[in-house]
Order: C-alpha cells, then structure tokens, then sequence
C-alpha cells in the first residue's frame, strides 16, 4: 500500500499505518530528519520546491531527484506500506505517488493510473514537471503527461487529506 500525506499528517500515518519507506518531498530549507519508526536508509529526502518551471531562488524538481525516487521504488520489497508526503499533500506527493505506481505497473495505462490517483485523492494536483521528468526517464513517450492534464482540475484545497493506493491496483 502506498500512503499519501501532507507533512502535518506524517507522524500520525507512521503511528497508524506502520510504513518501512518513507519519501520526504520537501523544500531543502524544510526538510524534515528521518522519524522514529522509519529506518534511515528506508527514508527518501527530497528537498525541492513545489514549482513547475524553474525560479532563480527555488529548487525545482530535476531529473535526478525523479531518477532518485524511481530507484527508490525499486528497491522497495512491498512486504510493508510506503508513505509519500509533502507539505501540503498536493502536488510533490501525489506526483510521486503517481510515478511510483507508473513504475509498478507497467502494463497498466498511465491515464487509468492517474484517474485512479484523483479518484482515492480529490485534491491530487500531481506537480507537472516532476511528471515529465518521469515520462523522459521511464521512455513513456508522453502518455504520463497527457495522463495528469487529463485529470482536469482538482478540489481546492490548502491542505490534502491522508489517502491511500493499492501499490498494485486492480484497474
């Protein structure tokens, strides 16, 4: 199971759902240190900024940070949930929530995966150049950008709620 959390919900997730990885994508000013209960080597720290295109003061999310998380996932045996956040629980997390089921289920269609995310997660906003950097790297041609335009808008909100994905969906 993949959990989705902003970092307000990050403690009380490790409490409920007992995850052995954790992905931390955070601001690099922001980012948090590895919490009880999660092994260190099993904690991916990310510090990004939530943009879409580059600022000259921010850190935008590259194409290594993805390469980062996409070897992360990886590595994970799924014997125990994963939890992605961010700040809010928006936009890095839901994009790495999505990327990280495009990584686990290759045959499945990148708009069926992303529907699905907006389906468990009403305010899933996945962060657009994040995705992209996914598409270049897992050679999907375009369809995991056309999969998260295709979302349409989602539900206003500051603050996203904890959600969950099945790692392997039934789509």
């Amino acid at each position: 199971m993949i959990y989705v959390s902003p970092l307000s919900g990050v403690e009380e997730a490790i409490r409920q759902y007992g995850p052995s990885h954790l992905v931390s994508l955070l601001d690099p000013d922001s980012m948090i240190g590895t919490p009880e209960g999660i092994a260190a080597e099993k904690h991916l720290r990310l510090g990004v900024n939530d943009i879409a295109s580059p600022v000259d003061t921010l850190t935008a999310p590259g194409e290594a940070h993805v390469a980062e998380l996409i070897s992360f996932v990886r590595g994970w045996d799924q014997t125990s949930p994963m939890l992605v956040h961010c700040w809010a629980g928006i936009s890095r997390s839901t994009a790495a929530a999505f990327i990280t089921l495009c990584v686990l289920n290759e045959a499945h269609p990148e708009e069926a995966l992303a529907r699905f995310v907006r389906q468990r997660g009403a305010h899933a906003y996945p962060n657009r150049l994040m995705v992209r950097h996914a598409d270049d790297l897992l050679r999907r041609k375009g369809r995991m950008v056309e999969a998260v335009e295709a979302m349409g808008p989602a539900k206003t909100a500051w603050e996203g709620v904890t959600f969950s994905l099945p790692a392997r969906p039934e789509l």
